[in-house]
């Protein structure tokens, strides 16, 4: 594994991270981060090698993004979504009283994406949108590792 990478190779490719005051702030994709070594690293590295072999369903790594009370009550709301299941972007907004298109553009800003679930929330029609690197495939990726595939047939 390339020194510095949380994953070398993942079924969305390399993943770096950035970590403040011992809690991960950031998910980079492509490239290493400020975390490149020490205990929240190997947990972090764990935790990810454990979740894309599918024996890991809910992440335990202290997370911290920054967050307005929207944003933090938008993660609370995408982390309680449990594995292999999704919501729409319209049950999200119906649980936190704002816009699907505020849900919307929530989801991309996450900073902390696969940790901070956000490839679980769907259009109601369709996929929605991804930020991470490889876009909808990306996310596709993801929803297939979950066994939540089926759903998007």
């Amino acid at each position: 594994m390339m020194t510095g990478l949380i994953c070398n190779s993942s079924p969305v490719g390399a993943l770096g991270a950035d970590a403040t005051d011992g809690a991960i702030t950031r998910l980079i994709w492509g490239q290493s981060g400020t975390l490149t070594d020490g205990p929240l690293f190997e947990q972090l590295q764990a935790e990810m090698t454990a979740y894309f072999d599918g024996s890991l369903t809910e992440f335990t790594v202290p997370l911290a993004p920054r967050a307005n009370a929207f944003q933090s009550d938008f993660y609370g709301a995408l982390c309680a979504i449990p594995y292999s299941e999704t919501r729409t972007y319209g049950d999200l907004a119906r649980l936190l009283r704002v816009s699907a298109q505020a849900i919307g553009q929530a989801c991309g800003a996450n900073p902390i994406a696969i940790l901070i679930p956000c490839h679980r929330v769907l259009g109601a029609s369709g996929l929605g949108g991804y930020s991470g690197e490889g876009g909808v495939e990306a996310k596709v990726a993801l929803l297939r590792l979950e066994g939540a595939a089926g759903l998007l047939i």
